[in-house]
């Protein structure tokens, strides 16, 4: 059942929902208008289902073979990334100064979404490059740049992220991995990363690595921390791949799911590499990579979802099984609970995505405009659109299984392969706990300036649709104004209580944002209203109960024992 790309519903969202408009209104972005978007998603629609798409099954079934230090990938892979590497895509919003094509993050965030769709194993390893050639862009030196950016923007070269030791996990401050001056200007790295996505292959001329690591003055924490960039070949005098690093694989890992990407066991043993930004700041250049990063696994998520609910929904109009009141014998799709999920999974992929490319667009505005309200707004939405965007691949790809029935355990169907493949987005680029509560801690440091600024546009929007829908714009009024009220008990607990609740209150938020989103398509669109109810009246009331959960504390966790979760 092949992935067809949603190119109308995410243009439909950036023009009535996520208001990429302001973004074609600035200077730097004012030759990307809405018929520029759409001529760059219809090719990437048709990369992600003419390409891509074919190797999704295939990835799965043959991983990434390691053999002698190096590591190879499915054959066809190749070809596919030649595309990719070719059409530019990589460096889709890099400088045009190195190469890079210099398009808005929102235009890349449906490409994401739509590329992982098709076989997130190989979109996976684009997204690391993209995330290597930002943190670059802000914090190398000008040599650096010069050297790297061209070879990361076309392809040439592939980005890894090495922060995970292995008894460093989401504790960053733990690692043991150490750099020394060599005295050259360059430094000498030490130690073992775990987790690394593509950290070898066998489609790049080379591949790069961005590692953390402690200089000998280097202080205790995270403070104390610096970054490096160590590539696998050291370039040559011309800047061609030259002498081996001291850096290999010594292991890959046997995962759950994207069986088609290589996620390796790195070791640093004495090698060369060059400092990114200042001694000791190497979390801020990595929070670089890391943010963007997490706004693209929320896009993942719901490229994942989108795939899952296709095949489930095609699955529901041909399988036939069973009568139901008012028909016989019909397909399932007629079945009223097997249509509560489809109408569920669709409701949910529809807020998700609304989510991811509203932040994104908040993300286009701050970098076109510099304004502090675009840089809180892009802040408090990134981790409520990478943990939402995750858990809706997940829920929504299980719900796929569901649908199928018994023919969803089965393999040789492909439904359980989206389910695998989005397990891994709410924990990798920090864990949606660690997102829930950074939502909870750093976002609020603002007094939830950011948090009741998006309230209050959410009560402002339903108070303008009232006459025109008045049940679904009053009933998402009071869930903006219960959540008004939680974010204020949460601004006066204390951080033990906040963690507590953060992962409830991140998804209320989410739901009520989500609400919000199906209300405005409804008013631009008629047509999408039944979908807009559904939403608020059968997915948005949960609100109510992740609200009480959220504003409950850390106490009634802690009265249950250790004994008691563990015996």
């Amino acid at each position: 059942m092949p992935y067809r790309a949603p190119v109308s519903d995410s243009l439909f969202i950036l023009e009535h929902v996520a208001g990429y408009g302001q973004v074609a209104a600035t200077a730097q972005f004012a030759e990307i208008d809405f018929g520029a978007v759409g001529d760059v998603l219809k090719e990437a629609a048709r990369l992600s289902e003419d390409v891509m798409d074919p190797l999704r099954l295939a990835s799965d079934r043959a991983a990434a073979n390691l053999q002698d230090g190096e590591v190879s990938c499915l054959s066809e892979f190749r070809p596919a990334y030649q595309l990719l590497s070719e059409g530019g895509w990589v460096g889709i919003t890099a400088d045009p100064t190195h190469g890079g094509l210099g398009l808005p993050m929102s235009v890349a965030t449906v490409v994401t979404e739509m590329m992982t769709a098709g076989c997130i194993s190989l979109q996976v390893k684009v997204l690391l490059s993209q995330g290597q050639i930002d943190a670059l862009e802000q914090h190398a030196s000008d040599e650096i740049k010069a050297l790297y950016l061209p070879k990361l923007n076309s392809g040439v070269w592939s980005g890894t992220m090495n922060l995970s030791e292995p008894q460093a996990g989401s504790d960053v401050a733990a690692l043991t991995t150490r750099a020394v001056p060599a005295g050259d200007g360059t430094y000498r790295i030490t130690g073992q990363k775990i987790f690394i996505t593509w950290g070898d292959s066998d489609l790049v001329e080379n591949v790069c690595h961005l590692v953390l690591a402690r200089l000998p003055d280097g202080g205790a924490g995270t403070r104390g921390i610096s970054l490096f960039l160590v590539p696998k070949f050291l370039p040559d005098a011309a800047g061609s791949p030259g002498l081996r690093n001291a850096v290999k694989v010594i292991s890959l890992e046997h995962k759950l799911g994207l069986h088609g990407s290589p996620t390796c066991v790195m070791e640093y043993a004495n090698a060369t590499g060059w400092l990114v930004g200042a001694p000791h700041k190497g979390m801020a250049a990595m929070f670089t990579m890391m943010n963007n990063a997490r706004l693209a696994v929320g896009a993942q998520g719901v490229g994942l979802a989108e795939a899952a609910l296709q095949q489930a929904a095609r699955y529901a109009q041909d399988r036939r099984q069973g009568p139901t009141p008012g028909h016989v014998q019909g397909t399932i799709i007629a079945h009223a609970d097997v249509r509560r999920m489809l109408v569920r999974m669709r409701a949910e992929v529809f807020a998700a995505r609304s989510i991811v490319l509203s932040c994104a667009v908040a993300m286009d505005m701050a970098k076109a405009t510099d304004q502090p309200h675009w840089h809180a707004r892009a802040a408090f939405l990134t981790p409520i659109a990478k943990t939402f965007g995750s858990d809706v691949g997940c829920s929504v790809s299980d719900l796929g299984i569901q649908v199928h029935g018994g023919m969803g355990y089965i393999e040789e169907t492909g439904a359980a392969q989206y389910w695998r493949d989005a397990r891994i987005t709410p924990i990798y680029e920090g864990t949606n706990g660690i997102q829930a509560m950074d939502l909870v801690g750093r976002k609020f440091a603002d007094e939830g300036e950011a948090a009741y600024a998006l309230i209050d546009e959410v009560v402002v929007n339903a108070r303008s649709c009232a006459q025109r829908l008045p049940d679904l714009a009053a009933s998402l009024e009071q869930a903006a104004e219960r959540l008004r009220k939680a974010t204020a008990v949460l601004l006066d607990n204390s951080p033990d209580d906040r963690n507590a609740g953060a992962v409830p209150y991140l998804r209320a938020f989410a739901l009520v944002l989500g609400g919000h989103a199906h209300l405005v398509a409804a008013i631009a669109d008629a047509d999408r209203a039944a979908l807009a109810s559904a939403m608020i009246r059968r997915v948005l009331p949960e609100h109510a109960s992740l609200l009480a959960e959220a504003c409950d504390g850390a106490d009634r966790l802690f009265a249950v024992t250790d004994q008691m979760l563990t015996t």
